[in-house]
């Protein structure tokens, strides 16, 4: 049976016609970076000195705070959640009572949502649970006071992107709970990307939590292909990734601050491409096509995120762009040409200007996000401007901008009353 989609003629059971086809992986799963391995190459160190500060809390004592920095992709998280089911795997040979909670504080970023998502996690599916919003805060951490009370023993709360909190009250709040404990006892692990973290924490937060510090150095290339060739012998069938294939992904990945997760993403998205092209082998293109897709979703997700402001001032270099093609010119963009389609844009949207000096400096910031390329020149005694040039694909861009209502009406908007400045 097929189905008529204007001119197209399709195939009912899309889908039964690509399950029949045999597929690269094992387990697709096993590329992800949040999947767990039960070995974690080249981070022995990182795991037995964090196991080392935990391993009071199976003597029943309270492990010191710990603040665990480095990079994305340096394995932070996974050596928090590897070292924390052996925590518990060991509280529960040895009849230790221990509580481990991770929290993405990305997702939970506000003191009322962290106290309530931990306390959540401490209650029974018969006990009432606090709600998502309506309770007073005091009770909340109230309520988490008596939970932890209740289960005894030692709980390890994991605060991972802990640098995303909104406000220093949590972290105050939870650095003095063991104050208010009888009989329990309370650690906290932060993990951040950023190591000045801790510079912009109220004093007595910082005197109460910065108890350790562990630093996660980032991959070298050799490093990452032993991460990639352990993963790739449980995501992939046997014998199909040229030689040359991770080497490659390594290297790249490699440049891009030893980061692991950049390194999986490659070599998973590679065989997704070599699978989706019906290729037996995984080769250097895949791995040149998966950079190439990775690179332009990052620019598009950076590009949906932007303020408007910033918005308009890309969609006058767009159209400043597709205006010179169109009329022959392969001349660079300068900053004055884009300021002025910045202002005519910002008539048609109804929305306040900015000055040019302020115009140049979020242009600087676009620049310095990859989204364009803008070289300062010198004119002599005219000055200096800047040579503005778009980075990744015009047509995706525009496409992406015109998702915002803001610039629904410009999608036939013409340059008008402006000649190229030479």
């Amino acid at each position: 049976m097929s189905i008529l989609i204007g001119k197209n003629t399709v195939n009912s059971d899309i889908f039964g016609h690509l399950l029949k086809s045999d597929g690269l992986f094992i387990d697709r799963e096993a590329m992800r970076p949040s999947y767990m391995p039960e070995i974690l190459p080249h981070r022995g160190k990182e795991i037995n000195d964090l196991a080392s500060i935990l391993v009071t809390a199976l003597r029943g004592e309270t492990p010191s705070n710990v603040f665990i920095y480095g990079k994305t992709g340096t394995g932070k998280t996974a050596v928090t959640k590897f070292i924390g089911k052996e925590l518990l795997r060991k509280g529960l040979e040895t009849s230790k009572k221990i509580n481990f909670v991770y929290l993405n504080c990305e997702i939970v970023d506000t003191q009322y949502r962290l106290l309530q998502n931990i306390t959540n996690h401490l209650i029974n599916e018969w006990s009432e649970r606090i709600p998502f919003t309506g309770w007073p805060t005091d009770e909340v951490y109230a309520k988490l006071i008596q939970m932890i009370d209740k289960e005894g023993g030692v709980t390890v709360i994991i605060l991972d992107e802990v640098d995303k909190l909104k406000g220093d009250e949590a972290l105050y709040n939870l650095s003095r709970i063991n104050g208010n404990l009888q009989n329990a006892k309370v650690s906290i692990v932060g993990i951040s990307n950023d190591l000045k973290f801790t510079e912009f924490l109220d004093p007595r937060v910082k005197s109460s939590l910065g108890e350790e510090n562990m630093i996660f150095p980032p991959y070298d290339a050799s490093q990452l292909q032993d991460i990639l060739k352990q993963r790739a012998k449980i995501a992939l069938k046997p014998n199909i990734l040229d030689d040359d294939v991770i080497p490659l992904c390594s290297a790249l990945a490699a440049q891009e601050h030893g980061d692991a997760r950049r390194a999986l993403d490659l070599l998973r998205i590679s065989a997704e491409q070599a699978e989706r092209g019906g290729a037996t082998k995984i080769t250097k293109k895949f791995v040149r096509l998966a950079q190439n897709k990775i690179e332009i979703d990052r620019i598009m997700e950076v590009v949906r995120t932007l303020p408007t402001q910033s918005k308009q001032i890309l969609l006058a270099v767009l159209l400043r762009e597709q205006q010179d093609r169109k009329d022959g010119i392969s001349g660079v963009i300068t900053t004055g040409e884009v300021y002025e389609i910045y202002k005519d844009l910002c008539r048609k949207t109804r929305t306040d200007s900015l000055t040019q000096r302020r115009v140049a400096d979020l242009i600087s910031e676009l620049d310095m996000l990859g989204i364009i390329t803008a070289r300062v020149i010198s004119k002599g005694r005219y000055g200096r401007t800047r040579e503005i040039r778009i980075s990744s694909s015009t047509s995706e861009i525009l496409n992406i901008l015109h998702e915002d209502d803001i610039f629904k009406d410009l999608t036939n908007y013409k340059i008008r009353g402006q000649t190229k400045l030479l």
